[in-house]
């Protein structure tokens, strides 16, 4: 059985995975999401 690390990378090679990551970046590109993922890490930075 494969290694969770190396079933994340099959799917990122996959058609479905390159999907996936254009998507993500898509959605990166957008100014609210990204100060939406700002606020986000600042609570998880914030809590140590």
């Amino acid at each position: 059985m494969a290694s969770l690390t190396q079933r994340i990378q099959q799917f990122l090679r996959s058609p479905a995975g390159r999907r996936a990551i254009s998507e993500g970046q898509r959605q990166l590109a957008k100014p609210e999401n990204q100060a939406k993922l700002r606020r986000l890490l600042a609570r998880f930075q914030g809590r140590r």
